[in-house]
């Protein structure tokens, strides 16, 4: 059954989280807002928070700097996930992955159904892997940050969550890269 073993220690994990937006600014960016408190209150640390245009090269260019700071393990965007032209964080972020992981998009699409049916085809949401650091591509909306947050990564950031999180395999991420 999964669940918290509370046998084992919490491991803060340091997270970035990047907006990607024409409009929206630090006042009003309530998922980057949303997702901030949620990290706090799982006990993780926030190490950077910023906001980018919908440009791809803007949008590449800081999530590749995180992926390369030790202090970030994890990076979450929020927006530019639909279909209209200037949404276009799956195409610059996707390049970028060594390893892409289908089952975060299935589940998140899983639990967005359960909320706003058959709406959730209109989200791109994705996820992969890039020099060791998690890279979860989040829609816009703060409903959807808080789905993805809530029904997958509170528990999968959790080192105590059973039978496996991610938290366990960090140390493994680049193990190809090393020489013996």
């Amino acid at each position: 059954m999964p669940g918290i073993d509370e046998t084992r220690p919490f491991i803060p994990v340091g997270i970035a989280v990047l907006t990607i937006s024409d409009t929206r600014t630090r006042a009003d960016d309530k998922s980057g807002d949303a997702l901030e408190a949620r990290i706090r209150e799982a006990g993780h640390r926030l190490e950077a928070r910023a906001i980018v245009t919908d440009d791809r090269q803007k949008i590449y260019g800081q999530v590749k700097a995180w992926t390369l700071d030790a202090s970030i393990d994890v990076v979450i965007t929020t927006g530019g996930t639909g279909f209209t032209g200037r949404d276009v964080t799956p195409e610059a972020l996707e390049p970028l992955f060594e390893k892409r992981m289908d089952g975060f998009s299935e589940v998140f699409h899983r639990i967005s159904y359960d909320k706003i049916g058959t709406s959730t085809i209109q989200s791109r949401a994705t996820g992969g892997v890039a020099n060791a650091t998690f890279i979860f591509v989040l829609p816009g909306s703060p409903g959807a940050c808080k789905d993805a947050w809530d029904g997958i990564l509170k528990q999968q950031l959790d080192y105590r969550h059973m039978p496996c999180n991610f938290v366990e395999i960090m140390p493994r991420l680049d193990e190809h890269l090393k020489r013996g």
